[in-house]
């Protein structure tokens, strides 16, 4: 039985990753900033067989409360070995490239508030020697594109950290899983078209738990956007500049 903390756990990714750990019989704690949602979810994850669902309502972007989070969610489950950091907006580019503002809340949420857990965390998880920390990224992190180049960034900074720190905590034992999902179909994105590079968010699921399971490093989900990825990355920077992603 697995210790899962997830945080963003009324994002639809989530919320189905907690389906699949609940049918497991998993002990969960999901961590999200609506009270009323998490509620529903948790309800729903006790009939799904979870062995037990606590819940914390935090907004991520409130740093100070990570540590009492983690110290409630540790207490609550008696113990965390699995964690899936999944909170994060989806950036609107326009409105960031008119407002610093803008722009700087963007990165805070989908970069530097997931940092900060994950300092926090990897103390935690370096003391007691084992464990998994699981971070959505995304492919969008790869190579920043005029398109959506503000998440982008962020998603970089999570990239490049969970790199790190996957190097770091490999000699006590511990996992850091990097995902990168691609195009997901969720209610965040309900209105944008759709095509065959799309995925549901249960597929996505299903590839996260099978990634913990097998405490893979870095997964691109669906797998078809690592050679996807590859090839944008080596447009020449001439030529990139001259297309429309």
């Amino acid at each position: 039985m697995r210790k899962v903390l997830i945080v963003g756990a009324t994002s639809a990714i989530a919320e189905a990753c907690a389906r699949r750990f609940a049918a497991e019989g998993d002990a969960l704690c999901l961590c999200a900033r609506r009270a009323g949602r998490l509620d529903v979810l948790a309800a729903d994850l006790r009939v799904r067989g979870a062995a037990l669902v606590a819940v914390e309502v935090l907004d991520a972007n409130d740093v100070a409360g990570h540590a009492p989070m983690l110290d409630r969610a540790t207490a609550a489950l008696g113990g965390l070995d699995t964690v899936l950091i999944a909170h994060g907006t989806l950036s609107d580019q326009a409105a960031c490239e008119a407002s610093v503002e803008q722009t700087l809340a963007e990165i805070h949420t989908n970069g530097l508030s997931t940092v900060a857990l994950l300092t926090e965390l990897a103390g935690r998880f370096e003391r007691q020697r084992h464990g998994t920390l699981a971070v959505i990224s995304s492919v969008a992190g790869d190579r920043g594109r005029q398109s959506n180049y503000v998440y982008g960034s962020a998603k970089a900074l999570v990239t490049a950290f969970t790199g790190g720190l996957r190097q770091r905590l490999a000699k006590a034992g511990v996992n850091v899983l990097t995902i990168k999902p691609g195009f997901v179909d969720t209610p965040m994105t309900a209105a944008f078209p759709k095509g065959p590079l799309w995925a549901s968010a249960d597929t996505i699921a299903a590839g996260i738990v099978r990634a913990i399971e097998r405490r893979s490093s870095v997964v691109y989900l669906p797998g078809f956007w690592r050679p996807i990825m590859a090839i944008i990355r080596a447009i020449p920077e001439p030529v990139f500049r001259r297309i429309r992603l």
